[in-house]
């Protein structure tokens, strides 16, 4: 599994538009549990998940304690995307298998691919 994470601090800014896809996000609590399916990316080290309620989203791999089909979160998560226009000035918090969580100029954070920031 593809693993990398860094603590941010860095300013960028987004090089494309990018809208996100999942209106609805995940926000979990370490110890929540989660069904884990196997279904395949193209992001390498995430896990598609779904919590108690029925909502599904992708999870880094190594946030989640697996026991077969089902997990553990180890930390808490929240899996909002950011929609950004190019140029956004955005803040880098921790980078994470090809995926950035950042903080908008107004205070917004969310996740971001990496192959949208420049800088």
């Amino acid at each position: 599994m593809a693993r990398s994470e860094s603590s941010g601090g860095r300013t960028c800014r987004a090089s494309s538009g990018y809208q996100s896809a999942y209106p609805d996000p995940l926000k979990l609590k370490a110890g929540d549990e989660v069904k884990v399916e196997e279904k395949k990316s193209e992001w390498p080290g995430w896990l598609w998940c779904t919590d108690r309620n029925g909502n599904a989203g992708w999870i880094p791999g190594d946030y989640i304690e697996r026991d077969g089909d089902t997990g553990t979160l180890r930390v808490d998560y929240d899996a909002t995307e950011l929609t950004v226009e190019a140029g956004d000035e955005l803040e880098v918090i921790r980078e994470r298998n090809g995926w950035a969580w950042c903080r908008k100029s107004d205070g917004e954070h969310g996740w971001l691919p990496l192959n949208v920031l420049e800088g």
